[in-house]
């Protein structure tokens, strides 16, 4: 889509019905002649109702945050989990917002001893998207059963787990490359280009074997729905060793960003759990003009960058930092637990 124009409004609460004013939706509306436009696009969660009356004032398609997200994640699913995760997020949406859908039908009919054409369709797409919403809640609880078998071989093997987090966009998945060849697809400025947990094995600096996860990446005001869907996904969080969160430093809000990762997870009851910082990209900080190697660039980033405890400067697509990341990894991640041997009383 190509951006025409942006708004902002500032409210102590959206309105119930038009979610802006009456001021900024009649702004709107005389946009309309001179930029042309064909959509509307909301950051934020509209309600049902919210939708349907801002469609019928400004006679243009309406999407909302949530709709938004769930295109961007329909187009990035590749695996069968992936995509009945996204499918079952879709449907939940969409449940509530067929009212609207038919609303011009349900017109037509009513009365007593009459069914109006367009309730009685629907009846019938509720009826079908709950079985479909059934049917999709039960194979995802397959796939969560699978999972939970899984890590529980994983506990059995005695091998740490290490989980990557952090916002969409910032280089989880090449740095999960080029840690262990993993090889999974990348593309910069892709968002949430990875929905389904990926493992792979590496060697720490103290030559302790690790598995690196790599998972779907955050965002600001994530759907409630996406985060119901993608529950068996984000279990693999509750159960690593230490999360590897991961930011870049290259975008502006960055601080913001990291916030943002910091608030999910603590949502999800996981601000406890041991914790290493990569600061990615620090590639972009330089001087384009100037010729880098790795010994350089951290020399003179260590200077200008703040860095907390368990923090490492790397640059992920250059391959710099990542000895000093797996020390940290190494220094901050619990000790092994020795193998209880079982013996019988002879």
């Amino acid at each position: 889509m190509e951006v025409v124009s942006k708004t902002i409004q500032r409210l102590r609460v959206p309105e119930k019905t038009t979610y802006i004013g009456k001021g900024k939706l009649d702004e709107i509306i005389g946009l309309k002649s001179s930029l042309g436009y064909n959509v509307v696009i909301f950051d934020d969660e509209l309600t049902p109702l919210q939708q349907r009356i801002l469609e019928e004032a400004l006679s243009v398609k309406i999407i909302d945050r949530a709709a938004l997200i769930l295109d961007i994640f329909a187009r990035a699913a590749r695996t069968r989990e992936g995509r009945i995760q996204v499918e079952l997020a879709q449907h939940q949406y969409l449940l509530p917002r067929l009212a609207g859908q038919w609303q011009h039908l349900e017109r037509l009919g009513g009365g007593i001893g009459t069914r109006g054409p367009g309730e009685s369709q629907l009846e019938t797409d509720r009826r079908l998207i709950k079985a479909k919403i059934a049917r999709l809640e039960k194979e995802l609880e397959q796939v969560r059963k699978h999972r939970s078998l899984y890590r529980e071989h994983r506990k059995k093997s005695l091998v740490p787990v290490i989980a990557l987090v952090g916002y969409t966009n910032v280089g989880k998945s090449t740095l999960l490359n080029v840690l262990t060849g993993a090889g999974v697809p990348t593309g910069r400025d892709k968002l949430f280009s990875t929905l389904d947990p990926i493992t792979r094995r590496i060697r720490l600096s103290d030559n302790r074997d690790a598995l690196v996860t790599d998972t779907v990446g955050f965002i600001r005001k994530l759907p409630p729905t996406l985060v119901a869907a993608f529950r068996a996904t984000l279990e693999e969080l509750d159960e690593a060793d230490l999360l590897l969160h991961v930011v870049d430093i290259s975008v502006p809000n960055a601080t913001l960003q990291s916030q943002t990762v910091e608030d999910i997870l603590k949502e999800m009851n996981l601000a406890a759990k041991p914790r290493v910082t990569a600061v990615n990209k620090i590639d972009r900080l330089l001087d384009p003009n100037k010729t880098w190697d790795e010994k350089s660039a951290l020399d003179y980033l260590t200077k200008q960058v703040e860095v907390a405890e368990s923090t490492v400067l790397i640059s992920a697509a250059k391959g710099w930092g990542l000895n000093d990341l797996l020390a940290m990894i190494s220094k901050v991640l619990p000790p092994p637990v020795p193998a209880v041997q079982s013996c019988e009383a002879l």
